[in-house]
């Protein structure tokens, strides 16, 4: 089953009224989320919080989630505005642009290492979380824009091309680009867990 289609099995379920459901969508999602919501609120502590409460405002809207939207993108849509009115409640700026960092759901490798919730796992989902970051945030401007646009904000290639005044072949090379340079950065954490696991 794609993992829209499970997602969506998923959702189907809780506006149901089965909680486990609710619950197995939040074990998914909150590593991902949890590092979209640090990009706005540096404390931990205080990030754990909002993502708590992203969840809680996810659960009770629910029953209004038609499916237009692949779930981690409406998710994410929630993520952003409680991380954003949670700043104004405490008198604190959100930042102006939306979000500049990848939860690059390309390179989402928690997927491989979800079943699997040992410490030395969850230490290898936060560094591949970091790194993705610490890549995202060092590119040209223009490829920060471009893969941002397309894993964070969910929008389409013709979309992105619009809203960079520019050819959709330019869109495809930055995203491409963009793909390459943190492919690169994660290759060795993914080979060193590979070969871990080859050793076990």
């Amino acid at each position: 089953m794609a993992e829209n289609e499970l997602d969506q099995e998923l959702v189907r379920r809780v506006q149901r009224g089965d909680s486990a459901a609710f619950d197995a969508l939040v074990r998914k999602y909150q590593h991902r989320i949890t590092a979209l919501i640090g990009r706005y609120i540096p404390d931990w502590s205080e990030c754990q919080d909002v993502a708590q409460e992203t969840f809680i405002r996810a659960y009770r809207a629910m029953a209004n989630f038609r499916g237009d939207a692949q779930f981690y993108t409406w998710l994410h849509r929630i993520a952003v505005n409680t991380a954003k009115n949670y700043l104004v409640a405490q008198n604190r700026r959100p930042p102006t642009d939306d979000i500049d960092a990848g939860d690059a759901e390309q390179f989402d490798t928690g997927i491989r290492l979800r079943d699997t919730d040992t410490p030395e796992h969850e230490l290898l989902r936060q560094e591949i979380e970091r790194t993705v970051m610490r890549v995202v945030d060092s590119l040209p401007e223009e490829l920060r824009a471009a893969i941002t646009l397309r894993e964070v904000d969910g929008l389409s290639y013709d979309e992105i091309a619009q809203k960079m005044a520019c050819p959709i072949g330019t869109v495809r090379s930055r995203i491409f680009r963009a793909r390459e340079a943190i492919d690169i950065e994660l290759r060795p954490l993914l080979d060193n867990q590979d070969t871990r696991e080859r050793a076990h």
